[in-house]
């Protein structure tokens, strides 16, 4: 495309492709740190703030939206949680967080996150760039990536020194990088998350995992008010085949008694099917490219890792363009990859370990057994406890050094 075709041609520092909660983030964390961005999202941002997903927050990530300065409204109306429950073979089991590892869990949804990130860069100035169409990105294995699109008709070109790919599992970014560049390890899993979003008190005060001869469910909540349930279900079931009644018919029975019990019920004002996939590529990094988020790895929704393992690239990432503007150096730069995965693969082997220990994968009564066989053993097993616990809270964020 010759510039003259262009209708703009701006330049930046960072180009950041997608405007989800990574994106805002890092650009937020730039902003303060002096480096300038530019987010090109090819959603509205009616869109972008509408998305409906998990929001359990681990203290490193928490930690990160305050040293953003988007933590006020988070710190005043996040739901701690110093503990989950365990459920299987009709009876419960609580995970004390804060006993066993002297720190805690929020609740806030990804949704009011993100809100807050758009406030904060509305109020910098910041400039986001809703609804762009036919991105594309180029040159970015040299010293001058260029980043396309289309709006209103007209195209656009944003010159830049790095581009950071914070759009998702199917975004441009990734597919951009050239065939055999990358290496991908995936696992696909034969269910599926049924969800509902209901505005009924939460059968319980923190988090239910329960393990059942029917399939998983989860009792989860986004606030005092407002509940999150889901059930295991099939790939090939369809929404209008779960009415409100049969979601909570299921749910009930695939939960303790005196969790059931206590279930509230009400109109479902969302619900979906989510499949559930392990995901990682191999590098991170393509020259002036870096991938972040669920553009470079995807866990099953199982002890609600994807948010955290984004914010955790996102410190890498920050941290290591502010040290190329501050210094020149390259150091944190060409690092990211390798930072970032060792903690990513292991936020995997915890998801994937939760996901085959909860969940139904055919109707063979060994595996079951097998299931309720390593939950007993996990129960009576302080170390057992102390590394679940570890986990679930997250893994201290990688030094940045």
């Amino acid at each position: 495309m010759a510039p003259d075709s262009l209708a703009s041609m701006n330049r930046t520092q960072v180009v950041i492709i997608g405007a989800g909660p990574s994106g805002l983030l890092l650009s937020q964390l730039l902003h303060r740190n002096g480096v300038d961005s530019i987010v090109v999202e090819r959603s509205s941002r009616e869109h972008v703030a509408a998305r409906i997903r998990a929001g359990v927050l681990e203290r490193g990530t928490v930690d990160l939206l305050i040293e953003a300065g988007v933590g006020e409204r988070m710190l005043r109306e996040r739901l701690v949680h110093d503990g989950f429950a365990l459920g299987f073979a009709g009876r419960s089991f609580r995970i004390d967080l804060k006993a066993t590892t002297g720190s805690s869990v929020s609740v806030y949804g990804q949704t009011e996150v993100t809100k807050d990130l758009m406030d904060a860069r509305d109020a910098a100035g910041g400039k986001i760039i809703y609804e762009a169409a036919d991105v594309a990105i180029e040159h970015f294995d040299g010293a001058q990536p260029v980043v396309r699109y289309s709006k209103d008709g007209k195209t656009h070109e944003i010159q830049c020194d790095f581009i950071a790919g914070c759009d998702g599992y199917h975004g441009v970014c990734r597919r951009s990088v050239p065939d055999g560049a990358l290496q991908t390890f995936e696992r696909v899993y034969p269910f599926g998350w049924l969800g509902i979003l209901a505005d009924v008190p939460p059968a319980t005060h923190e988090l239910i995992y329960s393990n059942h001869a029917r399939g998983f469910a989860l009792c989860s909540m986004r606030s005092p008010t407002r509940s999150r349930y889901y059930v295991q279900c099939g790939l090939d079931e369809k929404i209008g085949e779960w009415s409100d009644q049969r979601f909570w018919d299921e749910l009930r029975r695939r939960l303790p008694e005196e969790v059931a019990d206590a279930v509230v019920t009400g109109p479902s004002i969302e619900k979906s099917i989510a499949p559930l996939r392990s995901f990682v590529v191999e590098p991170l990094r393509f020259g002036r490219l870096f991938l972040v988020g669920d553009a470079a790895h995807i866990v099953p929704p199982t002890g609600a890792k994807g948010l955290n393992l984004a914010a955790a690239d996102v410190r890498v990432l920050y941290a290591a363009l502010v040290e190329f503007y501050r210094t020149g150096s390259t150091q944190l730069v060409d690092r990211y990859s390798e930072q970032c995965l060792r903690r990513i693969w292991k936020a995997e082997r915890f998801s994937w370990w939760f996901t085959s220990t909860m969940h139904k994968f055919s109707e063979d009564q060994f595996d079951h057994r097998i299931q309720l066989a390593e939950l007993e053993y996990l129960c009576g097993s302080q170390a057992a406890i102390t590394s679940l616990a570890e986990n679930y809270v997250g893994l201290p964020f990688e030094a940045v050094a």
